[in-house]
């Protein structure tokens, strides 16, 4: 069974770094389920089902958490004391607001009017804008180690990760 009392990367023997072997992460995700999935102890009394579900879900939680960028990032900051989820916490430059104002508004227009390629050109550019915000993390947190001055890059990724589901939702729909 799991140590139910290490972190997420503990769990899978990785480093504990935004950057991440997808690979590796994989391959110890595979193998850690092979061990505790609940169908392995089906013939176990009830105590060990029990712990078998209750390890089998924390390994998926750490494993979609690890996963995703904006999550890991998280994660990541509240191994080292910092909260970058806090609902009550929503302050980003006035600069980052005001584009995304707009983008939501462009978003909203070619969904209207049920304009695909102009989504399918916004959903590029918000991919890229990810991928240089996790870059960018990737160098505060692997590298510089600034947690705290990584709390708004995270912020800002949460927010291009939903406009970027919006906009996939909104291609669907056109």
């Amino acid at each position: 069974m799991i140590d139910f009392s290490r972190n997420h990367y503990e769990l899978f023997g990785l480093p504990a770094r935004f950057a991440l072997d997808e690979a590796a992460l994989d391959r110890a995700f595979r193998a850690l389920q092979g061990e505790v999935h609940p169908d392995r102890h089906a013939s176990s009394d009830d105590a060990a089902r029990r712990l078998a579900l209750q390890a089998s879900a924390r390994v998926n939680e750490a494993y979609r958490t690890l996963r995703d960028p904006v999550l890991r990032a998280e994660y990541l900051l509240s191994l080292h004391g910092v909260q970058a989820a806090q609902e009550s916490d929503t302050s980003l430059s006035m600069e980052f607001l005001e584009a995304a104002l707009e983008r939501r508004e462009a978003v909203a227009d070619a969904a209207a009017s049920g304009d695909e390629e102009t989504l399918e050109r916004m959903l590029a550019d918000v991919r890229a804008e990810s991928r240089a915000r996790e870059l960018e993390l990737e160098r505060m947190l692997d590298r510089d180690e600034a947690w705290e001055a990584a709390r708004d890059k995270v912020r800002e990724l949460r927010f291009l990760a939903k406009l970027a589901q919006d906009i996939d939702v909104a291609i669907v729909q056109a």
